[in-house]
């Protein structure tokens, strides 16, 4: 009877380790989800930024709008081609006021495409492209930011009371320093818009170069530095860093719940 009990409880110790241990190899062995399927999962597709087209449009209008400016000033305002056909077109309307009127609805198309771009960027930068929303940022900034100054000083010209030429003179200056800043801005900026676009470049996070050069090469110049502008830009990235991990990582869990239910 003493001999029967160890044996009974190593028979049972050992039943006890055969069904654990087959249920964990039925886990090994169950059907797992594949690499392929899993990465063609978890791939997020490439979103371009279609903001190339409204900003080819935006400069062909400035443009457009200072010759046609041009021509108002010399011909309407100072009388020096055909009045009569100024007063077949504006009508009632003086020269100068229709150039501030065409001035006051290019800045507001500006306004109105300088929104559309930091939409469409702010998309961008939650989706990991960090490097390209920071090369962006100010080229988004300039054209709304020379309109505005341009209506300062077109308030301050206006409030003075100069002469007739010297006043269309100077208000015609303006539109063309404006135009010399704000067209080449939107040309450059529809350059880079396109590039990325082609590239089709996977998020910041993904690539090796990158997170490499990040990790090791910037961390390690960043960090004896005690510049204000540069540990602020160090704060900035790791912000942006965090919060796109944090995003993707749920993404990555939702879909992982969703291939395991399906398989």
């Amino acid at each position: 009877m003493a001999s029967t009990g160890p044996s009974l409880y190593s028979q049972a110790g050992q039943s006890t380790d055969l069904t654990r241990s087959t249920e964990e190899d039925s886990l090994v062995d169950g059907p797992l989800i594949s690499a392929d399927v899993l990465q063609s999962a978890i791939r997020r597709e490439f979103q371009s930024v279609p903001t190339t087209c409204s900003s080819g449009v935006l400069s062909l209008m400035h443009v457009l709008y200072v010759v046609l400016s041009l021509c108002v000033g010399i011909m309407c305002v100072l009388k020096f081609g055909k009045e009569e056909v100024c007063l077949h077109i504006l009508g009632s309307v003086k020269g100068d006021c229709a150039i501030v009127f065409g001035k006051v609805f290019l800045w507001a198309l500006t306004l109105l495409h300088s929104l559309w771009m930091q939409h469409h960027h702010s998309r961008a930068r939650s989706r990991g492209y960090l490097r390209f929303y920071r090369q962006t940022r100010r080229l988004q900034q300039l054209p709304l930011i020379t309109h505005s100054t341009g209506n300062v000083f077109l308030l301050l010209l206006l409030a003075l009371k100069l002469p007739l030429i010297i006043h269309t003179s100077l208000l015609l200056s303006i539109l063309g320093v404006e135009v010399l800043v704000a067209v080449p801005c939107l040309l450059y900026y529809t350059v880079k818009v396109m590039q990325f676009n082609r590239e089709r470049a996977a998020p910041d996070v993904s690539q090796e170069e990158h997170s490499h050069t990040y990790t090791v090469t910037s961390l390690a110049t960043e960090t004896g530095f005690r510049g204000s502008n540069s540990l602020e830009e160090v704060v900035e990235k790791q912000a942006d860093l965090i919060e796109y991990l944090k995003q993707h990582n749920a993404l990555l869990s939702k879909r992982l719940l969703n291939l395991t239910a399906q398989h």
